[in-house]
């Protein structure tokens, strides 16, 4: 067994009686361990440590710290809470370690036993060990919710309200001599439960099939039912207390026997060692060759920037309207799965990530609808690592859960993508913990999923909900991601799959950059960036131009390459090289745009590798001979053409019926549809007219960038309130342990002490008198205030100064030195002993 600290005897005068008392015997260190692992006992800044204590006590706080203990620290309570109370920790070794010990059991316990005193679940020495009153009741057995340990009540909570006539009745059949009171009927009842000679000589004398329901009933739950005449294994058990009755037609396993039965375990399977994360069967492949990790990871990482750059370019002139309710209409994230080639659930998580990044946001308008932020283009001017930099924090910072998008919310509401109702404050711990687990393997070395999700399992088994929290406000929502287990489980397998996609891993083993990115500080950011530089392909300046109508880019272009190309071709497909063909379409979308055809020639020339090919030359030339032929402008709208005869085929063709055409001059003919319309019915019909404005010059037509205004991206949704730094938990304990000073200290009797709680009284004179005293002495005191407002407080002062009727003194409540008007001071008295 491992060595504990030495317990104060239960009769020592030094034993604490109430959680406040074992916290005030406490240091300053271990009191900022304590709001250090409970934040939210800070929220605000308990008076002193009495409402510490009862804060710390209340159901939600209690809750919070139970969902954040391990498994095994978990047992231990729930062992804690079978146990009598108090219990000692030999009393608790034994429930956890059986009859036949466990070494591990042994070791691991005093950790297990140091969380639970640290976070002031449990208080006094080790031969008194209490759990807090809220804890007991959350962990302990009822009718209505069976132990996490599976034992029910004990014999005297199962016997309550029987008749004293049954009891003598039990005691007979079981080969006990009668008893004169129920008390002591009990109490002999429960002491043959707990003899191992005795309880095997009456187990001896069972039927087999007794010993066959009491092994059914052993491991919980303990409760079955029986009829109004119950089979003789039973009635034998029943008879002689093995079984208990807990309604007219349940019976009971009470604790003691159950805890023979299982050679003295509370616990099935005690769990002292956390599970470990194992390679992957696949591991071997890439362990010890970290180079390969981060190279596949590299790849990913640029595939991973063009997907959210495309995504972003489908919408540079606006993207498709926001649902009344929010987020995404499903067939508008069908339509971006297509055009980024991939399935829903991966371009809800491209949106969800562009989102977080702060690179797309609503626009605001009253037509609301989505569009890239002025943050989209200043990241667009960064290096390719230092934007992928941008995407992997912003994802590992995020708490939206793309992964529920199409699951329902406890209303039995769709969750959208970019929707609300996507946080989970579990996702940021969950994704944390996942990359934490990642980066303790061997460099190069994947994981086995199952296995990372046993560990996380074993760390948080109650995380999220569960049987201590079956109350809480989540339990809806939790109920509805599929159950809270489950869903963590869920976000720790959507987490490795979006950090393979994203390029923070590489064939399932974290890589180098994305190791640098678990600290998130600007330094590391940039470290991660640096890593990734030489593994992207650099930009290229050229394609190779086809035969057919096509160019290849063998690689990334360059942005204004790129760009140019975008305009002049369409893409054709995609992957490690880039195909783009090139359309009358195409062609005619460059010209609109202001490019020339000697401009065309020359752009190509000058980027591509291989001779431009004729037809590509053609083409060019016959869409830019026949732009701008026709000239459309506003009449209604009007078409006029040099040629009289090209307006006459025009008129003769059916497909123009549609415009209403009519001529008004030999090369002049006008249309009752808008300029737009007929432009684009034209263009339909095989023509490659051109608008002109009102001077009658040619209209250049851009792609107009659509933006919303400055957007902040979405801030993460804190799980609870945040842990306090260093320098507010110091100033924390020191404001609590000056108020219990104040609260608690021993005075010297008033001349008039207070009555039904108000402020002892004293004259002007006896107080003027008094901390003149006082500062001369360097002796503290206690005091009643009223400021300003009228609210009174009691302080304890240390005077220095007294002159034109204020003391300047030291006031250990507020830890700092302050001045008071003596008028305001009701009442003083001396401490009794100088807390200095």
């Amino acid at each position: 067994m491992g060595t504990m600290p030495e317990a104060s005897s239960p009769t020592s005068p030094s034993s604490p009686r109430t959680l406040a008392e074992a916290l005030r015997a406490r240091g300053d260190e271990e009191l900022a361990a304590l709001l250090r692992a409970r934040p939210d006992l800070l929220n605000p800044v308990p008076n002193d440590l009495s409402q510490l204590a009862a804060r710390a006590g209340t159901r939600a706080s209690v809750v919070r710290a139970l969902e954040r203990l391990d498994r095994f620290t978990l047992q231990t309570a729930e062992a804690l809470a079978v146990a009598p109370d108090p219990a000692s920790y030999d009393t608790l070794l034994g429930l956890l370690t059986g009859d036949e010990g466990d070494e591990e059991i042994e070791a691991a316990l005093p950790r297990a036993v140091g969380t639970l005193r640290t976070q002031a679940l449990i208080w006094g020495g080790d031969d008194r060990l209490r759990l807090v009153r809220t804890a007991r009741e959350l962990l302990a057995p009822s009718p209505t919710r069976p132990s996490p340990t599976g034992l029910g009540p004990t014999v005297a909570e199962a016997t309550a309200g029987m008749s004293p006539t049954r009891l003598q009745e039990i005691l007979a059949a079981a080969g006990l001599p009668t008893t004169h009171d129920p008390v002591s009927a009990v109490a002999a009842l429960a002491s043959l439960f707990t003899d191992r000679t005795r309880m095997a000589r009456l187990l001896d004398t069972a039927p087999p099939e007794a010993l066959t329901v009491l092994d059914r009933l052993v491991w919980g739950p303990p409760y079955g039912e029986v009829t109004a005449s119950p089979t003789p294994p039973v009635r034998w058990l029943r008879d002689r207390g093995l079984l208990l009755p807990a309604s007219p037609r349940t019976v009971v396993l009470p604790r003691e026997a159950a805890l023979y039965l299982r050679a003295g375990r509370a616990q099935y399977a005690p769990e002292p060692v956390p599970p470990a994360v194992t390679p992957a069967a696949t591991a071997s492949m890439t362990q010890g060759r970290p180079q390969a990790v981060d190279s596949t990871a590299a790849g990913q990482a640029y595939t991973a920037l063009t997907t959210v750059e495309d995504l972003l370019k489908d919408w540079h002139e606006g993207g498709p309207a926001v649902l009344r309710s929010g987020g995404l209409a499903v067939r508008d994230l069908k339509r971006a799965a297509t055009a980024l080639d991939t399935n829903e659930q991966m371009a809800a998580f491209w949106l969800e990530l562009a989102y977080a990044a702060g690179l797309l946001a609503t626009d605001g308008e009253a037509d609301e609808r989505y569009a890239p932020t002025p943050a989209y283009d200043e990241w667009l001017t960064l290096p390719a690592p230092d934007r992928w930099a941008h995407l992997a924090t912003a994802w590992i910072g995020a708490t939206r859960t793309p992964g529920l998008v199409g699951s329902q919310d406890p209303k039995g509401r769709t969750l959208s993508v970019l929707g609300p109702g996507l946080d989970r404050t579990a996702a940021l711990e969950v994704r944390s913990r996942v990359l934490a687990l990642l980066a303790a393997l061997p460099a190069g070395t994947a994981p086995d999923p199952e296995t990372v999700l046993a560990r996380l399992r074993w760390e948080r088994p109650l995380r999220g909900g569960g049987g201590a929290q079956s109350g809480d406000a989540n339990a809806a929502r939790n109920a509805a991601d599929g159950g809270p287990r489950d869903l963590r489980s869920r976000i720790a397998a959507w987490t490795l799959t979006e950090a393979e996609v994203l390029g923070v891993t590489g064939r399932g083993a974290l890589s180098t950059h994305g190791r640098l990115l678990l600290s998130p500080t600007e330094d590391l950011t940039a470290q991660a960036a640096n890593a990734l530089a030489p593994l992207l392909p650099e930009p290229l300046d050229h394609v190779l131009l086809q035969a057919d109508l096509t160019a290849v880019a063998p690689g990334p272009l360059e942005r204004p390459l790129a760009e140019t190309l975008s305009v002049l071709a369409d893409v054709e497909s995609k992957g490690g090289a880039t195909v783009y063909r090139f359309t009358p379409a195409s062609v005619r979308r460059a010209l609109d745009a202001g490019r020339t055809a000697s401009d065309l020639h020359t752009f190509l020339a000058t980027h591509s590798r291989t001779p431009v090919p004729q037809p590509l030359s053609y083409l060019i030339d016959d869409v830019a001979r026949r732009h701008g032929h026709l000239r459309i402008g506003a009449a209604s709208a009007y078409v006029r053409c040099d040629d009289d005869a090209l307006l006459g085929e025009i008129l003769a063709d059916k497909r123009s019926q549609g415009l209403r055409l009519r001529r008004l001059a030999p090369t002049v003919l006008a249309a009752q549809a808008d300029p737009g319309t007929l432009l684009e019915g034209l263009r339909t019909m095989g023509y490659a007219p051109a608008a002109e404005s009102a001077e009658g010059d040619v209209l250049i037509t851009r792609a107009h960038a659509r933006r919303t205004p400055p957007r902040t991206p979405p801030a993460p949704v804190p799980d609870g309130p945040p842990v306090p730094d260093g320098t507010l938990l110091g100033a924390a304990v020191k404001a609590i342990m000056a108020g219990d000073l104040a609260s608690t200290v021993v005075r010297k009797s008033a001349p008039e002490p207070a009555k039904n709680g108000e402020l002892p009284r004293t004259t002007s004179a006896e107080t003027l008198a008094t901390v003149q005293a006082a500062a001369m002495t360097g002796s503290a005191l206690w005091i009643g205030y009223v400021n300003a407002d009228g609210a009174a407080s009691q302080r304890v002062i240390a005077p220095v100064r007294v002159e034109g009727g204020f003391v300047t003194a030291y006031d250990h409540t507020a830890d700092e030195v302050r001045t008071y008007p003596l008028h305001r001071i009701t009442g003083v008295a001396e401490l009794a002993d100088d807390p200095a």
